[in-house]
């Protein structure tokens, strides 16, 4: 892996690093954007799966 990221560094040129940047960046601030846009539904799925899981276990014992 460290000889990968080695090969990648010594291959690229500055303008290819600065677009990679760029890109991971664009991705990044859109995962987030769409984790706060959705956070409530998330919530709402996590807190459903939470109380399934509850009364599953009340089930078995």
């Amino acid at each position: 892996m460290r000889r990968a990221i080695a090969r990648f560094w010594a291959e690229t040129t500055a303008q290819d690093t600065i677009e990679f940047t760029l890109l991971l960046a664009f991705v990044v601030l859109s995962s987030a954007a769409l984790y706060l846009h959705n956070a409530k539904a998330i919530s709402a799925v996590w807190g459903v799966t939470s109380n399934n899981l509850e009364l599953a276990k009340s089930a078995v014992s």
